[in-house]
């Protein structure tokens, strides 16, 4: 089975329409069966997306009530969150430092680190990183992991 963990810049593309939307929707269909995992703070992070996208008028009020909607149904029953823990807070700190992250850029990398090495544990097929954070990207590569870019398509 597939695995993935997706970042706020890649996620928030399956609700609304920008640039890799289209390519992160075929990729991610409920239909594939695939595991996506996010971490906590990435909730927040979508619901302000969209919110602040309604404010500025980029999205109708309609079409942010729906895309709330959307994502509160995928998060509760087909995403995996992996709660934020103290343990994540300090490995987020040394990521941070060692390659200049901001904040919740650190904590996805310490996260999608912490699910990576737990599928390896276990024998699981390999994680890849969607995001379109080219810093986070390039932490994340150095650090060992497969990444793709939705904004690549």
């Amino acid at each position: 089975m597939a695995a993935f963990f997706c970042d706020t810049s890649a996620l928030v593309k399956r609700y609304v329409s920008e640039t890799g939307a289209a390519w992160l929707i075929s990729t991610l269909h409920p239909n594939l069966k695939q595991r996506i995992y996010i971490a906590q703070i990435t909730i927040v992070e979508i619901v302000s997306a969209i919110t602040r996208r309604e404010k500025g008028g980029s999205t109708t009020p309609q079409e942010a009530v729906n895309a709330l909607n959307q994502f509160e149904q995928d998060w509760k029953t087909e995403i995996t969150i992996i709660d934020f823990s103290a343990k994540l807070v300090n490995d987020a700190t040394v990521l941070a430092r060692k390659y200049v992250l901001r904040g919740y850029d650190a904590v996805q990398l310490a996260t999608v680190l912490e699910v990576h090495n737990e599928r390896t544990a276990l024998g699981l097929s390999p994680l890849t990183l969607f995001s379109a954070d080219t810093d986070l990207n390039a932490a994340a590569v150095s650090e060992g992991l497969t990444v793709d870019n939705p904004n690549n398509y």
